[in-house]
C-alpha cells in the first residue's frame, strides 16, 4: 500500500483501525530494530515498541503526513528509547556521564543476546559511542538508512550526520584494535 493511501486510510475514522493494524504489520519489525539496538534489552524493547505505537494510535490525527509515514514512527521511536533511558538511568541513580558504563552492563545482563562473542563486542563498542554516534551508526549500518532519511528523522544536515558516522566508524575500529 502506497505511503498516501495508507495515510488517507488512518485519517478516516471508518478505515482508521484497520489501517493502524497495516501500520504495525509493515513497521513492528524495523522499529523493534532500531528501538532493540537502543535499549539493548528484548523484553524492554518489547515494552517500548508498544508504546510507540500506543503513542503514534493517540497523535495519528495530528499527523500532517509533511514527512513519511516511516519518518514520523522513527522519530517516536528514538524520543521513547531515549526517554525510556532516561528513566532507566535515573532509576537505576545512574549519571549521564556513566552512561557507557550502563548501556554496557545492559548488553552483559541480556539473556536474549543475538551473535558470538564478535557480535556482543560490536554492542559493546557502539555502547561506548556518544549519543547521537551511536543513534547515526546504528541507522546507516543496521538499517542501511539512507542520510536524507536520517536527516529527516534526526533533523541534522546530511553532512554533520556522514561526519559522525565517519567518527562513529573510526571510534569502533579504535576499539576493536585495542581489544586485540
Amino acid at each position: 500500500m502506497e505511503d498516501k493511501e495508507l495515510i488517507g486510510k488512518l485519517q478516516r475514522p471508518e478505515t482508521c483501525r484497520e489501517a493502524f493494524g497495516e501500520v504495525i504489520r509493515l513497521y513492528s519489525e524495523p522499529l523493534y530494530r532500531q528501538v532493540r539496538r537502543m535499549v539493548q534489552n528484548h523484553d524492554d524493547a518489547d515494552d517500548v515498541l508498544q508504546n510507540v505505537f500506543l503513542k503514534a494510535w493517540q497523535n495519528i490525527d495530528n499527523f500532517r503526513g509533511e514527512a513519511k509515514l516511516s519518518t514520523w514512527l522513527h522519530k517516536i521511536a528514538i524520543n521513547e528509547s531515549m526517554s525510556f533511558l532516561e528513566r532507566e538511568r535515573k532509576h537505576a541513580g545512574v549519571s549521564i556521564d556513566d552512561e557507557e558504563a550502563f548501556l554496557i552492563n545492559l548488553i552483559e545482563a541480556d539473556k536474549n543476546i543475538d551473535g558470538d562473542e564478535l557480535a556482543v563486542m560490536l554492542r559493546k563498542a557502539i555502547a561506548k559511542l556518544p549519543e547521537k554516534q551511536r543513534l547515526v551508526f546504528n541507522m546507516r549500518y543496521f538499517d542501511e538508512m539512507k542520510y536524507e532519511q536520517m536527516s529527516e528523522i534526526l533533523g541534522t544536515s546530511e553532512s554533520a550526520l556522514k561526519t559522525s558516522y565517519h567518527h562513529a566508524v573510526k571510534k569502533i575500529e579504535q576499539f576493536f584494535r585495542e581489544s586485540d
